[in-house]
C-alpha cells in the first residue's frame, strides 16, 4: 500500500497527513497525548482524528442508512401468504408495519452504540437487507414469523460461539490479501449499483437484464434530484470541503422537499399502482405529526425451536446454515471494506483488535431475531461515514443515538428520500475502487478469483456470493498451478462451506 493514507472526503492536505490510524505502519513517530478520558478511550488522537470529524462521520452514516427504518417494514410485509394475504406468514399472521419500524430503529440504535463502546470502530449496525428478504420468503412458504425468528436467534448464538472460540477471527485472517483487496473493490461497485438502483438510474430492463433510467431516459424529478446531488457531492469532494457527503445529503434533501411541494410527484409504488417517475421509497414530504409513539410489541416474539417441530431438524438446520453463511461473510466483507476505506487495516489487510467487533456483530444477529425484525449486521453504509472522517467508535455512538431518536420520530425519518442518500453511496464507491491498484495482475490464478469476487457482488447483489465464488476459485486455481502451500488450511474448510451454501437447494430437495 502507499506510504501516505488516502485522503478523506473534504479534508485538507494537512488533515490527510494526520489521518493514519493507530496500529498502522503509517502512524510511526511520536504520538500526541490524549486530551481527556474520552480521547483516551476511543483513541481519537491516536487515530489522528478529532471529535468534530467523528460527529460528522456519525451523522453521515446515519443519513445514508436511515432508509432501513422504512425499507425493512416494506420488505417484511411485502410477502403474500398461502391465503393471498399481503404480509402474512404460513399461519396468516401479519406483522405490524409500525412495530417493525420502531423495533428496527431501536435495535439499530442500541447495537450501533454497543459497537462504538465495545468495538471502538466506526461501524454501524441494522437489519441486514439480504437476510430479511430470505426471511420473508421462508415466512411465506414454510415457517411462522416466531419460528423463523427463532432460527435467526440460534444462528446468532452459533456465530457468537464461533467468535468466542476464535474461529471467526481465524477465518477472517486466513483469507489472502488478494481476496481481501478484491472484496473492498467489489463492495465499491456494489455500493455504486445500490446507489444507482435506489435513484432509478439502473432498473430491470425490457428485453435486457437491466436498463438505463425510465425506458432508456433520465426522466422524472427524482432522477434530476439524484443527478444534482451526485454532481454537488463530487464537486465538494474534489474541492476537499469538510463534511462533503453530509452537506450533499442535506442539500439534496432540501431540494427534494421543495420539488415535491411544487410538483407533487408521489412515491414510485403505492396502492394506486406504479409511478415509474416517482420517488423510490417515500416522497420527501414534511409529516403532519413529527413525533410518534413507538410500538415495541414485536420484542421477544420468537420461538426458539418451533421451526424444528414444523419442518424437521435437518431442514431447519439447513436454513440456519444458509443464514449463518450470509451473516458470517457479509460481515467479513463489510469490515474489510470499511477498514480499507479508512486505512485501518494492517499490512496483511486484517483489522487490528477485531475480536470485539466480531463479537458485537454476532450478538446483533441474535438480537435481531429476538426483536422479530430479522438478523442485524454491520452495515456497508458505514463507509460513507469513514469517507467523511470517522475513525473511532465515537462516530458509531453518534449514529446510534440518532437511531434511538428516530424511534420517536419515524415520520421525520421518511423525509430523506433514497435519491438524496444515493449520491453518497456512488461517491464512496468511487473512493473504494481505488484499492484496485493493490491487486496482483500478472498471475491468472490470482486474477480470476479476484475478478469473480469483484464481479459477482454487484451483479448478484450479494457480498456473500462474491466472496464465495472468489474463495472457491482461489483454492482450486492455486492448487492446480502447484501453489497449494499458499492456501491456508482454513481456506479449504471455507471453500467446502461455500460449496454447500451454493448447492443448498438440491441438498434440501434430497433431504
Amino acid at each position: 500500500m502507499a506510504d501516505l493514507p488516502r485522503s478523506t472526503a473534504g479534508d485538507t492536505p494537512a488533515d490527510v497527513a494526520a489521518d493514519a490510524p493507530a496500529g498502522s505502519r503509517r502512524s510511526d513517530g511520536p504520538r500526541a497525548k490524549p486530551k481527556n478520558g474520552l480521547d483516551r478511550y476511543f483513541e481519537i488522537t491516536a487515530r489522528r482524528s478529532t471529535v468534530t470529524r467523528e460527529v460528522r462521520g456519525g451523522l453521515t452514516t446515519f443519513f445514508t442508512m436511515a432508509y432501513i427504518v422504512v425499507l425493512n417494514p416494506i420488505i417484511l410485509t411485502s410477502i403474500v401468504g398461502p391465503d393471498g394475504v399481503q404480509g402474512a406468514d404460513v399461519e396468516g399472521t401479519v406483522l405490524s408495519f409500525e412495530s417493525i419500524a420502531a423495533v428496527t430503529a431501536l435495535l439499530a440504535g442500541a447495537l450501533t452504540i454497543l459497537m462504538g463502546v465495545v468495538g471502538r470502530y466506526p461501524f454501524a449496525l441494522a437489519t441486514g437487507l439480504g437476510i430479511n428478504a430470505i426471511v420473508a420468503v421462508f415466512a411465506a412458504t414454510q415457517l411462522s414469523w416466531p419460528e423463523i425468528m427463532g432460527l435467526i436467534v440460534l444462528e446468532g448464538l452459533l456465530i457468537t460461539v464461533l467468535v468466542l472460540t476464535g474461529f471467526r477471527r481465524a477465518v477472517f485472517e486466513a483469507i489472502p490479501a488478494q481476496l481481501k483487496t478484491a472484496i473492498a473493490v467489489g463492495i465499491g461497485f456494489f455500493l455504486t449499483i445500490i446507489g444507482l438502483a435506489d435513484a432509478g438510474i439502473v432498473r430491470a430492463g425490457q428485453g435486457t437484464p437491466i436498463s438505463f433510467g425510465d425506458q432508456g431516459q433520465l426522466a422524472g424529478w427524482p432522477m434530476l434530484v439524484f443527478v444534482v446531488g451526485l454532481l454537488l457531492s463530487a464537486v465538494l469532494v474534489v474541492r476537499k470541503v469538510k463534511g462533503a457527503l453530509l452537506i450533499g445529503i442535506v442539500a439534496t434533501t432540501v431540494l427534494a422537499i421543495v420539488i415535491e411541494a411544487i410538483a407533487d410527484v408521489g412515491p414510485r409504488f403505492s396502492e394506486a399502482g406504479e409511478n415509474a417517475r416517482g420517488w423510490w421509497l417515500q416522497a420527501p414530504v414534511l409529516p403532519d405529526d413529527v413525533v410518534s409513539s413507538p410500538d415495541f410489541s414485536l420484542l421477544g416474539n420468537f420461538s426458539l425451536f418451533g421451526g424444528f417441530e414444523r419442518i424437521g431438524i435437518v431442514a431447519a438446520l439447513l436454513i440456519v446454515f444458509s443464514i449463518m453463511i450470509a451473516d458470517f461473510f457479509d460481515t467479513v466483507g463489510t469490515v474489510t471494506a470499511v477498514g480499507a476505506e479508512g486505512d485501518m487495516l494492517d499490512e496483511k489487510r486484517n483489522l487490528p483488535k477485531s475480536q470485539p467487533v466480531l463479537l458485537v456483530d454476532s450478538i446483533a444477529a441474535a438480537a435481531g431475531g429476538a426483536g422479530s425484525v430479522s438478523s442485524n449486521t454491520t452495515y456497508i453504509e458505514s463507509t460513507a461515514g469513514v469517507a467523511d472522517g470517522a475513525r473511532t467508535g465515537l462516530a458509531s455512538i453518534v449514529t446510534g443515538l440518532l437511531f434511538l431518536v428516530a424511534v420517536f420520530f419515524t415520520p421525520l425519518v421518511g423525509v430523506v428520500p433514497a435519491e438524496a442518500a444515493a449520491p453518497a453511496l456512488v461517491i464512496v464507491g468511487a473512493l473504494m475502487i481505488t484499492q484496485i491498484r493493490y491487486l496482483t495482475w500478472d498471475d491468472m490464478s490470482l486474477v480470476i478469483p479476484a475478478f469473480l469476487t469483484i464481479a459477482l457482488m454487484p451483479f448478484t447483489y450479494s457480498i456473500t456470493n462474491g466472496i464465495g465464488a472468489g474463495v472457491i476459485a482461489y483454492v482450486l486455481l492455486r492448487a492446480v498451478v502447484g501453489r497449494i502451500r499458499d492456501v491456508h488450511p482454513l481456506m479449504w474448510i471455507i471453500a467446502a462451506m461455500f460449496v454447500v451454501y451454493f448447492a443448498l437447494e438440491p441438498i434440501q430437495q434430497i433431504v
